[in-house]
């Protein structure tokens, strides 16, 4: 079977270059699945589960946002950071959780920084999420 080049790239590391037969990925408007031939395009990608199916097994990790550029048979991950699933330190992820509720309680909306502590509430829920798929 034809097989998917995925690579996840973030800022700071190759975090992984692999083979697949599907990924799934989480889109900006929702997951979306890739195989090989799949029509180019770009998406925004939320913060949520990425998962890279081969045979009978899966790999799957969470990505805090970003982009995905599909190719026929390529799928380039840019994602602000990602980290496996079985990786995510439950504890201090709620501890981020409740700290950045903590700052975004005191915020008016138009504040500056009422964006970037919703961004964290909104990481933050979804890398729990994510934990509890383990």
């Amino acid at each position: 079977m034809a097989k998917l080049s995925v690579e996840i790239v973030t800022p700071e590391r190759r975090v992984l270059s692999v083979q697949a037969e599907e990924a799934v990925v989480p889109g900006y408007h929702g997951l979306f699945g890739v195989r090989p031939g799949h029509t180019p395009f770009l998406s925004l990608m939320e913060p949520g589960t990425l998962t890279l199916r081969d045979g009978g097994s899966s790999q799957s990790f969470f990505v805090s946002g970003g982009f995905a550029e599909v190719s026929r048979d390529k799928v380039l991950v840019l994602a602000e950071s990602a980290e496996p699933i079985s990786a995510i330190d439950v504890a201090a992820a709620k501890s981020r959780l409740e700290e950045a509720q903590k700052k975004l309680k005191g915020l008016a909306a138009e504040d500056a920084r009422f964006e970037v502590e919703t961004a964290a509430v909104k990481r933050e829920a979804a890398r729990i999420a994510a934990a509890g798929r383990r």
